[in-house]
């Protein structure tokens, strides 16, 4: 019945101690007049609730063709992560120890890998303008101060999903105290999240589908939004700390719906969109609703002028990310592109300024005990001088060499994520002529492309290819706006301009 202990057993006329003990000691025999007490509500229940007693006990027809589950059993019991998330769903929507578990185990062996991938495959096919014009649909356009952010540079028009207004743009913030001021609230994880029918089996066969496939999925902790001050030069704002499974299992499923239904053709149905994000409204109460996000930046390395490429500039790294991520698969993306996240120091890390030296570590320069998705933090101080990479000390050896801003700050209405779009800019060549060579994407980038800031023509057709995920394309618009004020002659490329709402 989806019923919290107390709600049960005020639901049979009894005390929450006894459906306590119920949970407490399974084997236990009720007494004659508790078993009437259970028979009568079993009558009353409705089909849907007995169906599902009937699945969780394996008594209903459907056990009698309950598929194979040891391989998915195997994986479930060996992996810590995606055994948290079985709990957090038991919590959550289940409320019976054990029973994410037979399901998701069921489901996973159910899993057809052909499918799977060719669904995949269909999302990938969906181009960035379609989901744009869909959420437009969805939500409108303009809401008084916000709107969705588009742009030009030249003759190419820029449209993205990114809920933004004119105090969130051009911030020219340096990541960096006091500029980087954001805070943390708490660090306790919000319990009031409770998942109906539709939620929960969409959060089953997320799971079911990571077992099968062999997907990645990390627990970790999570910062989540509760509050902004940000305007120019100025990043504020306080935080709250979740789990990574909670995202994982509710507000990042939005964006497999949204494809799926572009692919087929029909978005007149999305009820997890329904039920997460239903309005603009709900897309701004960002300390009420679980609003995860992420830190990205436009990177540009100065590089002297040679005479088979020509003359300086700044070379520009963009990414096609992997079809190993859990959002924005197969999109391109500016690098480096990190969730929003501790590893050991809940209040210092919320500075967006120490993600994105993080992901640099972990992105651009190979060290992979950086990555909290490969394996867990057992490091007291990762970011500590002494285990840094070489590239990366040699950058902070000297102010000046490395200079990391905040562009712009949205609300992707994709997942409801905030963006903390940044460039990144290494002015001094020697850093290309010594560590060019070893600047190498990680796993979760398929291939790594370069663009150079003297090339007009090429870097304006980059901004209309349609692969770009949302956050990507903004990213790249306002850091491309922004290095074209500060880079001097090493940029050649047309003005880029932005408005809201059209």
């Amino acid at each position: 019945m989806r019923l919290s202990n107390e709600k049960f057993a005020e639901k049979l006329g009894i005390g929450a101690r006894t459906v306590a003990s119920w949970h407490q000691k399974p084997d236990l025999r009720p007494q004659s007049e508790m078993q009437q007490v259970l028979d009568t509500a079993y009558e009353r229940a409705s089909d849907a609730e007995r169906a599902r007693f009937a699945e969780l006990t394996g008594d209903g027809p459907a056990a009698l063709t309950r598929p194979d589950t040891k391989e998915a059993d195997r994986r479930l019991a060996a992996d810590p992560h995606i055994g948290a998330a079985l709990d957090w769903l038991d919590q959550h929507a289940y409320r019976s120890p054990g029973a994410a578990r037979r399901a998701v185990a069921e489901q996973a062996a159910r899993v057809d890998a052909q499918e799977a991938y060719a669904r995949a495959t269909r999302r990938a096919w969906v181009d960035q303008r379609a989901v744009t014009d869909a959420l437009a649909e969805y939500y409108g356009r303009h809401h008084g101060d916000h709107g969705l952010y588009a742009g030009s540079c030249g003759d190419q028009a820029v449209n993205t999903s990114i809920l933004t207004c004119a105090d969130w743009l051009d911030l020219a913030c340096e990541l960096r105290p006091p500029h980087d001021g954001l805070t943390i609230a708490s660090a306790r994880p919000d319990p009031r999240e409770v998942l109906d029918e539709h939620a929960t089996k969409a959060a089953v066969n997320r799971l079911a589908e990571t077992v099968a496939m062999n997907t990645r999925l990390m627990n970790a902790p999570l910062y989540r939004l509760l509050s902004t001050d940000i305007r120019e030069r100025h990043l504020g704002g306080t935080f709250g700390v979740d789990h990574f499974v909670h995202y994982a299992l509710t507000m990042d499923l939005l964006e497999g719906e949204l494809l799926d239904a572009l692919a087929a053709g029909d978005t007149t149905s999305l009820p997890l969109r329904d039920r997460y994000l239903p309005d603009v409204g709900a897309v701004l109460d960002v300390g009420g609703r679980l609003c995860a996000g992420g830190a990205l930046a436009l990177t540009a390395i100065a590089r002297p002028a040679d005479p088979y490429r020509g003359e300086a500039d700044y070379v520009l790294l963009v990414q096609e990310r992997s079809g190993h991520v859990l959002n924005a698969t197969r999109r391109l993306a500016v690098i480096p592109k990190g969730f929003h996240q501790p590893l050991t120091d809940v209040r210092r890390e919320t500075q967006i300024g120490a993600t994105l030296r993080r992901e640099m570590e972990e992105e651009l320069f190979g060290r992979p005990d950086a990555d909290n998705t490969v394996a867990d933090t057992l490091t007291a101080d990762p970011m500590h001088p002494t285990r840094l990479t070489e590239p990366m000390r040699w950058l902070l050896a000297e102010p000046g060499r490395l200079r990391m801003e905040c562009t712009g700050f949205g609300l992707n209405l994709v997942s409801g994520n905030y963006e903390f779009a940044s460039l990144i800019v290494i002015d001094d060549e020697e850093f290309w002529t010594r560590y060019g060579g070893v600047v190498e994407a990680n796993w979760e980038s398929a291939t790594l492309r370069q663009y150079s800031t003297t090339d007009a023509e090429l870097v304006t057709e980059l901004l209309g290819d349609v692969a770009w995920s949302n956050e990507g394309l903004f990213a790249m618009t306002q850091g491309l706006r922004r290095l074209a004020e500060i880079g001097g002659e090493r940029v050649k490329l047309p003005a880029i301009e932005w408005e809201i709402g059209q």
